[in-house]
């Protein structure tokens, strides 16, 4: 007749012992948080001048004038990774393109890549029409046939950023795109931010301080496409000068393709600027941080 309670008290036994097993949590399995006197080259490359896309019209170089590490900055603590446009009228590249502004770009190509999880950074950025800053992932081959991740791009206006992929067949003004603005209350782009991807087989969503900004299922690119976000793919942060993507938004095409007078006056005074406070990704148990 004890052979139901010792049961019960057994299974009892087993619910609570297993309630009090660690539950699996997700792994940071990449992390910069900025803290040292300079950009820590074991984890980034600095992208030179030879590199040109988009129109844009900032020439890429590896200087601290562009890429710096700044304490003491509001609102973020240890150190921040500055990315700062320079006037710098006429820089001459080594194939020969001319450039009136320098600027900074890295990324952790042959040095970090990772498929899956979650990538997010704590970025602030200044109000000038025309800048491009973004936080995005490539794949390792051909553009775009190994895909691209864009996770926070900004244009210039301070009510939003965006955020975007792009494959084969599914490229530049054919890519799913979408817009987050900032909902009432919140800051700006000049506020600190969070922009993040999760990354799983089936979909990817975007957040901005952990509310959706967009969602792409897999389901939805392989109706006409090829989905090709299941191979490995490195970070990206950098600033740019105008292009195209701020050219098509603002209109502007004087004195600089995407770029208004203002902002060239902007950037002459040292105010155009992207802080990133930290970037980390995670992998395992959702790749969800609590």
């Amino acid at each position: 007749m004890r052979t139901l309670p010792l049961l019960l008290a057994a299974a009892f036994g087993a619910t609570a012992a297993s309630a009090q097993q660690p539950q699996p949590q997700p792994r940071l399995i990449f992390a910069d948080e900025f803290d040292g006197q300079a950009l820590d080259r074991s984890k980034w490359n600095v992208i030179g001048p030879d590199f040109w896309v988009n129109n844009e019209q900032q020439a890429y170089v590896d200087s601290d004038k562009t890429i710096h590490i700044d304490q003491g900055v509001d609102g973020a603590s240890g150190g921040v990774l500055t990315l700062q446009p320079q006037w710098q009228p006429g820089y001459a590249t080594p194939s020969g393109r001319k450039a009136d502004f320098i600027s900074g770009r890295i990324d952790t190509r042959g040095k970090f890549d990772f498929a899956y999880g979650r990538a997010e950074a704590r970025i602030r950025m200044t109000d000038h029409v025309g800048v491009w800053p973004a936080w995005w992932m490539l794949g390792n081959g051909k553009w775009p046939d190994t895909g691209e991740i864009d996770i926070m791009e900004y244009v210039g206006a301070r009510d939003w950023t965006g955020v975007a992929v792009h494959g084969p067949g599914y490229s530049g003004d054919r890519g799913p795109v979408n817009r987050y603005y900032f909902r009432k209350g919140e800051p700006d782009v000049t506020g600190w931010h969070v922009y993040a991807v999760d990354w799983t087989p089936d979909q990817l969503t975007f957040l901005v301080d952990g509310n959706v900004a967009f969602t792409v299922p897999r389901a939805t690119i392989e109706h006409d496409n090829k989905w090709v976000f299941d191979d490995k793919t490195h970070l990206i942060l950098n600033f740019a000068v105008g292009g195209v993507y701020p050219e098509k938004v603002n209109n502007i095409r004087k004195p600089y393709a995407g770029v208004p007078q203002a902002t060239v006056d902007a950037i002459k005074r040292g105010e155009p600027r992207m802080h990133v406070d930290w970037v980390r990704v995670w992998q395992g148990a959702d790749a969800r941080p609590n």
